[in-house]
C-alpha cells in the first residue's frame, strides 16, 4: 500500500555537548571531544536519512563566578575541523558549523565553507552566530568593540560578502577579482576557492529576537529557534513565513526548525517516568543553584535548593555569569519563577527543572511520531533539529524506533533523492554570475 502524501518533514541531529540538556552522570555518555563520537552520532543521523548534522560553537570558556564553567571543563573543538573529518567517513548527510560573524572575517570563512563544500560534494552548512559580549571578544584582538545593535548589520554584510565571494567563481569555471565596499567590510582581490557543489553553502540562522526573524527571512535558508507550545510554534511560524515577501522570496525558501528533546518508552507512562528521571539528572542539586544565580546575578551558595526561592530581588546587571545568555529580563523572569513556585508549591530546583526545559516529545515511537507529524501537518514547523540527552548514542533509538513509523506514514524520506544538503531540503540552487 502506497503511504499518503504528507508535508514532509526535515530532520537534523545537533551534537550534545557542553549544555544543560547533556546527561554526563549516565554511565552511557562517552567523551565530546573524541573523534569517535562524532562519528558515532553522524553515522546514526545519515542511517536515519537526516537532512543534516548540527554542531555548535564556543568561542570561550564560560564561567561562573570566577570560575570555569562545570559543563566546559571538557573543553570545546572547532567545528568546522571536525566537519572536514566527518566528511570523509560520511555520503550524503549535510554538515553544519555555528561560526561567528562577530569575530571572523568574510573572505577566510568564506574559503572554509567553500572549502568544506567540495570536500563533502555539497553538503557544507553555515550556522551565523553573533556576539556583543566583550567578555568573549577578550579572546580576540578587536576585543567587545561591537555594539548590540550592529551586530546584525555587520552579520548580513558578512553573509552578503561571503556570497559575493562565492560567485566570482563563474559555474564554468572562470574566476573574476571582487571588490567590496560597506559599512562593516571592505576588501577586494581574487577569491581562491571555485564554485562549490552547491554554489552557496546553506546558511542557517539562530535566533528568535525580531532582529534574528527579520535577519533569517533577508537571508537564511533555515532558521534554528525554539517554541515551547503547539500554538507557539504555529505563531512564530507563521510571522518568519509573512517577512519573506518583502524580500522576492517565497515561504518554501527558508525552513524553520527548532530545536527540541525527545524522550522515548514502550508507553507514554514509561516514557514520562524516564523524562522525569533525565530532569532531574540534567537539574542537580548544585546545577538548580547554578542556574538561580544565572538569573538572580548573586551568589546564592548558600540557599538550599529544596527550599523556597529568594525574597530578594535579581541584580540585573552583574557579572557573576560570564559567556551565557541570561534568560531574558531578570526581574521579569524572577517574577514568573515565583510566581510559578507559589502556585504549585516548588522547591528552587523543581521551579528549575520546570522552567528550564527545552519543548520536548516523550512518549512511546507511535505518540512522539503522531506528535512531529502534527507540528508539520499544521505549519508549526518545517521539521525538527534534535537535541539528543546522552553523547554520543543518545539518537539511536530515535533512528530505529521512530524514523521507521515517520517514513511509513509519508512523512519522512525512505531514502536520500540527492546529494547535496540543498537537495535534502528542497532549496533551489543560486544562480551563479555568468
Amino acid at each position: 500500500m502506497t503511504a499518503p502524501t504528507r508535508k514532509q518533514m526535515h530532520l537534523a541531529a545537533h551534537f550534545p555537548g557542553v549544555n544543560n540538556t547533556t546527561v554526563w552522570t549516565d554511565p552511557r555518555s562517552k567523551s565530546q571531544i573524541d573523534f569517535s563520537s562524532f562519528e558515532h552520532l553522524a553515522r546514526t543521523a545519515e542511517r536515519g536519512r537526516f537532512d543534516f548534522f548540527f554542531l555548535a560553537e564556543g568561542l570561550r570558556l564560560r564561567e561562573h563566578n570566577g570560575r570555569i564553567h562545570d559543563l566546559d571543563v571538557v573543553g570545546r573543538p572547532e567545528s568546522l575541523t571536525v566537519l572536514s573529518a566527518l566528511a570523509a567517513v560520511t555520503d550524503r548527510l549535510g554538515l553544519a558549523a555555528t561560526v561567528n560573524a562577530t569575530f571572523n572575517e568574510p573572505y577566510e570563512l568564506a574559503r572554509r565553507l567553500a572549502t568544506l563544500d567540495h570536500l563533502s560534494d555539497g553538503r557544507a552548512a553555515w550556522n551565523v552566530v553573533t556576539s556583543s559580549d566583550a567578555f568573549t571578544g577578550e579572546n580576540f584582538r578587536r576585543g567587545g568593540y561591537l555594539d548590540r545593535a550592529d551586530r546584525y548589520t555587520r552579520a548580513a554584510e558578512f553573509v552578503a560578502t561571503a556570497r559575493e565571494l562565492w560567485d566570482t567563481w563563474t559555474p564554468d569555471g572562470t574566476p573574476r577579482p571582487f571588490r567590496h565596499q560597506g559599512q562593516h567590510f571592505t576588501i577586494e582581490g581574487e577569491f581562491t576557492v571555485p564554485r562549490s557543489p552547491q554554489g552557496h553553502p546553506v546558511v542557517i540562522q539562530a535566533g528568535d529576537s525580531t532582529e534574528g526573524r527579520e535577519f533569517a527571512a533577508s537571508a537564511a535558508d533555515v532558521i534554528f529557534t525554539r517554541h515551547g507550545t503547539l500554538e507557539a510554534g504555529r505563531t512564530f511560524y507563521a510571522d518568519v513565513k509573512a517577512r519573506l515577501a518583502k524580500y522576492g522570496r517565497q515561504p518554501d525558501d527558508l525552513k524553520i526548525m527548532p530545536g527540541v528533546t525527545f524522550v522515548l518508552g514502550d508507553g507514554d507512562a514509561e516514557a514520562q517516568e524516564r523524562a522525569a528521571e533525565i530532569r532531574r539528572q540534567q537539574i542537580s542539586p548544585q546545577n538548580a543553584i547554578l542556574a538561580l544565580e544565572q538569573v538572580w546575578g548573586r551568589d546564592l551558595s548558600s540557599y538550599d535548593p529544596d527550599g523556597p526561592l529568594p525574597e530578594i530581588d535579581p541584580e540585573p546587571d552583574s557579572g557573576l555569569v560570564q559567556g551565557r545568555v541570561r534568560i531574558g529580563d531578570p526581574l521579569a523572569v524572577a517574577a514568573r519563577w515565583r510566581a510559578l513556585s507559589e502556585a504549585k508549591g516548588l522547591s528552587i530546583r523543581q521551579t528549575v527543572i520546570e522552567t528550564t526545559g527545552r519543548q520536548s516529545f516523550i512518549g512511546s515511537p507511535e505518540t512522539v511520531a503522531s506528535e512531529l507529524i502534527e507540528f508539520v501537518s499544521t505549519d508549526a514547523a518545517d521539521g525538527f533539529i534534535l537535541v539528543p540527552h546522552l553523547t554520543p548514542g543518545g539518537l539511536d533509538d530515535f533512528v530505529d524506533r521512530v524514523v521507521p513509523l515517520l517514513q511509513e506514514r509519508g512523512a519522512f524520506r525512505s531514502e536520500y533523492t540527492g546529494s547535496t544538503l540543498r537537495s535534502h531540503l528542497g532549496l533551489a540552487d543560486p544562480v551563479g554570475k555568468d
